[in-house]
C-alpha cells in the first residue's frame, strides 16, 4: 500500500462522513430518535478521526521504513468500516444486535494503532 493510497483513503473518508453528517443532521432528524442520532453522530466522528489518520499513515510511510505501517493503515480502514458501519446499520435499521459489533471494530481499531506505534518505534528513520 501507498502513500497515495492511504492520503485519498484520509480524503475519500473524510468527504463521507461529512455527507453523512450533513445528512444526519437534515434528513435523519425528521424520522429518528435522539438516542439513534447521537449513535449515528458517533459513527460520523470516529470515522472522521481516521480519515486523519490515514493522512498520518500516509506520511508515516513515506518517512519511516517498516513494512507493518501499511498493515496498521489497513487495520484503522477496516476497524472504521465495522466501527461506524455498525453504528450506521444501527441508526438506519433499528436492530440493536449491529451494537454488538461495534466493540469488534474498536478492538481492531486498537490494534492498528498499536501497530502503527510499534512501526515507529522499530524503525530506523529519526
Amino acid at each position: 500500500m501507498t502513500p497515495k493510497f492511504f492520503a485519498m483513503l484520509g480524503a475519500a473518508s473524510a468527504f463521507l462522513a461529512i455527507f453523512l453528517g450533513a445528512f444526519g443532521a437534515h434528513a435523519l432528524k425528521q424520522s429518528r430518535l435522539k438516542e439513534m442520532l447521537d449513535i449515528f453522530e458517533i459513527g460520523v466522528r470516529y470515522q472522521f478521526y481516521h480519515a486523519f489518520a490515514f493522512f498520518a499513515i500516509a506520511w508515516a510511510i513515506s518517512y519511516f521504513s517498516q513494512p507493518i505501517i501499511p498493515l496498521s493503515g489497513l487495520l484503522l480502514l477496516v476497524g472504521t468500516f465495522i466501527f461506524s458501519g455498525s453504528l450506521y446499520l444501527l441508526t438506519f435499521t433499528g436492530i440493536r444486535w449491529w451494537g454488538a459489533i461495534t466493540p469488534i471494530g474498536g478492538l481492531i481499531l486498537l490494534l492498528g494503532w498499536a501497530m502503527l506505534l510499534f512501526g515507529i518505534w522499530k524503525s530506523s528513520s529519526p
